[in-house]
């Protein structure tokens, strides 16, 4: 399976940056769906934040996903993997 990647950066109300990518179906065009995962996933963490904005969720490439990803992005419509300050 492809996955398209999303690079996303949310400003946290401490004022670190949360960094994380979101992978999502390679063919799934549709932005506003892909914002509602990277806000699901914010919803489940223990981390106020400011939302994800158009201006830091973006299209970063096409990848062929490892078999756990594929997975999970099959089970969830996404996946996230964490890169800074998600914690």
């Amino acid at each position: 399976m492809k996955v398209a990647v999303w690079d996303t950066y949310v400003q946290r109300l401490d004022g670190e940056i949360m960094h994380f990518d979101i992978l999502v179906p390679d063919t799934l065009k549709d932005e506003k769906e892909i914002f509602e995962y990277g806000e699901k996933y914010l919803s489940k963490k223990p981390i106020e934040t400011e939302g994800i904005t158009m201006s830091h969720c973006n299209f970063c490439h096409i990848e062929k996903a490892p078999m756990d990803v594929e997975n999970s992005v099959k089970e969830n419509g996404y996946h996230i993997i964490e890169m800074e300050n998600c914690d």
